[in-house]
């Protein structure tokens, strides 16, 4: 028979167990209000510019043209890009996997879900399911070679597939689904969500989903797996070592990856009004590789600043500069390599850590 006393710590320690429960899931949203604060504040933001260029409520849910529309769609293209950037990160800066093949995985998306809802009718449910199995194949499809090659070889096979991806979706044999050389034009997307008509909508939903990216990414990092990851990137050798299955981790890393750069695809197809084949381009993997090194690697917020300056950062100099911006935009990033060398989230990072190190 159970001793009153035993009674007493059992309550104890289940109550104890509770308290730290409760402070772990208090301590994740208190780390997690300024992200709350920034999308609150960017959910409000489309009112704020029609209240200020003369518009009313109304209008940005009727989706009126306006300097709100726009601004609505400059910033669901920053969503896209950081949903795709971070997916970057996580293979280059939490796995240490450099792939020149990441366009790969946003292309198939973006063209898978424009041929089906063009060329076969398909409801964007189904369609979806289909982007993800798509993600999880090209993901295995990688991962053949990753037994075999490592860093920079592994690199050059992923820029191969990715190139014959490419030449593939240009070729004039399947110019009736992919449109070539011309990209795929007249993709219809869901009235509920047509970014034309329901402009706030869509906007949300960019919005929404890159915040479920970034919350579920950092819960991966933090997460056993995640931690392996990290060691597969410092050094993978001492990883086999402790016993772990690098090969699995790899494979796992790469699947998430490849999901979520493919739904960023999906969204691109949605909002965009043709879905061009540079999106699977070595170009646009370096595009991602570059927002990455703008923000931090291995930092997974700096993703997502890198791509907001990335973005404004092309528009802003092809406004004001036309044909030179390339040579300004090409000194931009010379200068943000030299002075922000961790990019912004890494160097704020380690300035901080400096800050408040003990003084010897």
């Amino acid at each position: 028979m159970q001793s009153r006393k035993g009674i007493i710590l059992n309550d104890t320690q289940s109550m104890n167990m509770q308290n730290s429960v409760m402070q772990t899931k208090k301590s994740r949203f208190q780390a997690n209000l300024p992200l709350i604060g920034v999308i609150l504040v960017l959910a409000v933001f489309p009112f704020l510019v029609a209240l200020f260029d003369g518009q009313s409520v109304a209008d940005v849910f009727a989706s009126e043209a306006g300097n709100a529309k726009f601004i609505q769609g400059l910033l669901i293209e920053i969503f896209i890009l950081a949903v795709y950037a971070i997916s970057f990160d996580l293979l280059m800066g939490i796995t240490g996997l450099l792939s020149f093949g990441h366009a790969m995985f946003f292309g198939v998306g973006a063209y898978l879900t424009g041929i089906m809802l063009k060329s076969f009718g398909w409801d964007l449910l189904p369609t979806l399911g289909l982007v993800v199995v798509a993600g999880v194949v090209q993901a295995l499809f990688f991962s053949v070679v990753l037994p075999r090659v490592q860093g920079l070889t592994f690199s050059l096979v992923t820029l191969g597939m990715a190139v014959v991806f490419h030449i593939v979706i240009r070729s004039r044999e399947l110019g009736d689904y992919t449109g070539a050389d011309v990209g795929l034009q007249g993709v219809v997307s869901p009235a509920y969500i047509n970014a034309s008509n329901e402009r706030f909508t869509f906007y949300l939903v960019a919005l929404i989903f890159m915040f479920l990216v970034y919350l579920f990414y950092k819960r991966f990092v933090d997460s056993p797996t995640g931690r392996v990851c990290i060691a597969i990137r410092e050094n993978e050798a001492r990883a086999k070592m402790l016993g772990y299955n690098t090969f699995y981790f790899k494979v796992v890393a790469l699947t998430i990856s490849s999901i979520t750069a493919a739904l960023a695809g999906t969204l691109h197809a949605l909002f965009q009004p043709i879905v061009s084949p540079d999106v699977a381009s070595l170009g646009f993997t370096i595009s991602a590789l570059l927002m990455v090194l703008f923000g931090g690697v291995g930092t997974l917020s700096g993703a997502l600043i890198g791509a907001g300056i990335f973005k404004l950062l092309s528009y802003g100099l092809d406004k004001y500069f036309g044909e030179n911006a390339t040579v300004v935009i090409g000194l931009v990033y010379i200068a943000i390599v030299l002075f922000l060398p961790f990019g912004v989230v890494g160097t704020w990072n380690l300035r901080r850590a400096e800050r408040w190190k003990p003084k010897a």
